[in-house]
C-alpha cells in the first residue's frame, strides 16, 4: 500500500542483484511511494544479475558503475540527475563481497590483497559513493544516504571473515562524512543493521541456515524480513526522519539487545 512517502523525491539504488536482494525490494518499494529512481550495479554483477528486468518494471534507468571507481561514480551521479531531472535526494548504498569468504579461507590465513579488495568493495566504496556526491554537490538539501551493515561490525561472527571489520568501517564512514554533509547540506547519514536475510549473497557464508534459524529463536520479533526492511529504508528516506543521522540503526526483530532466549535454550 502507498502513502506516497517519496512523492517527488529523486533516488540512486545500487546492489540489486536479484528478486532477493534487499536494494530490490528498496526499489520496488521506493517507486510505489512515489519517487523516480535510477539503479546501478558493477558490470560484473549485472552479467549474472536480472537488474535490467527490474529496471524495465520500474520504468528505471539502469546505468552501469563500478563503485570502487570514482570515474564510474561521476558518471553514474552525472547521468543520474540528467535522467530524473534534478539532484538526488535519497541513495542506497546495499554492496559488499569477500574473495576471501567466496574461497572458504580461514580468518587465520586470510589473503591480503583479497582482503583488501573485500574494504575496497565493502566499505571504502561507501566513502567514495560520499566523497562524489559531495564534490559534484549532488544531494538536494535534507536528503538522506543509507548503507546496509550487519551486527558484526560489533560482535565476533567468525564465519562473516574480514566482512566484519569491513561493516565498521564502513559504519565509521557513516558517522564521519554524515557530519559533514549535516553541516553543509542538512543530508543524513545512516547504516541498518539488518537480520541474516536469505539474499544470494548472505546465504554464501559458511553456516548460514544454522544461524538464520538461531537469530530468528533469539529475536523476539523473529528475524526482520528482507520486505520489512524496505519498508524501514523508506522510512529513512522520507521527510519523517529528517532530524536521524550518523546513527547505526539495528533493524533485527530485537536479536542485539537479547542476551539469551529460552527458545535457543530449548534447541
Amino acid at each position: 500500500m502507498s502513502n506516497n512517502l517519496l512523492k517527488g523525491k529523486r533516488g540512486v539504488i545500487f546492489g540489486a542483484l536479484d528478486d532477493k536482494s534487499i536494494a530490490w525490494k528498496v526499489a520496488e518499494r521506493c517507486v510505489e511511494e512515489g519517487a523516480a529512481i535510477t539503479l546501478t550495479n558493477a558490470p560484473v554483477a549485472m552479467r549474472f544479475g536480472e537488474i535490467q528486468k527490474l529496471g524495465e518494471k520500474l520504468n528505471a534507468e539502469v546505468i552501469p558503475a563500478d563503485a570502487t571507481s570514482l570515474e564510474d561514480l561521476e558518471n553514474l551521479f552525472q547521468q543520474s540527475m540528467e535522467a530524473l531531472g534534478g539532484k538526488i535526494d535519497f541513495v542506497l548504498h546495499s554492496i559488499g563481497m569477500s574473495l576471501n569468504v567466496r574461497k572458504k579461507k580461514e580468518y587465520t590465513g586470510l589473503n591480503y590483497d583479497w582482503m583488501q579488495k573485500t574494504f575496497d568493495i565493502s566499505a571504502i566504496s561507501f566513502h567514495k559513493v560520499m566523497q562524489t556526491l559531495w564534490k559534484m554537490e549532488a544531494m538536494n538539501d535534507w536528503g538522506s544516504i543509507l548503507a546496509l551493515t550487519y551486527i558484526a561490525a560489533q560482535r565476533t561472527f567468525p564465519d562473516y571473515s574480514e566482512m566484519a571489520e569491513s561493516k565498521a568501517l564502513l559504519e565509521s564512514f557513516a558517522r564521519s562524512f554524515g557530519y559533514h554533509f549535516g553541516e553543509r547540506n542538512k543530508v543524513r547519514v545512516n547504516t541498518i543493521s539488518q537480520s541474516p536475510t536469505r539474499t544470494t549473497a548472505g546465504s554464501g557464508v559458511k553456516g548460514f541456515d544454522e544461524f538464520f534459524d538461531y537469530a530468528d529463536k533469539m529475536s523476539p520479533l523473529g528475524n526482520a524480513s528482507s520486505e520489512s526492511c524496505a519498508d524501514y529504508c523508506i522510512m529513512l528516506f522520507s521527510d519523517f526522519t529528517r532530524m536521524v543521522t550518523m546513527q547505526n540503526l539495528y533493524h533485527d526483530g530485537g536479536f542485539s539487545s537479547m542476551g539469551m532466549s529460552p527458545k535457543v535454550l530449548e534447541m
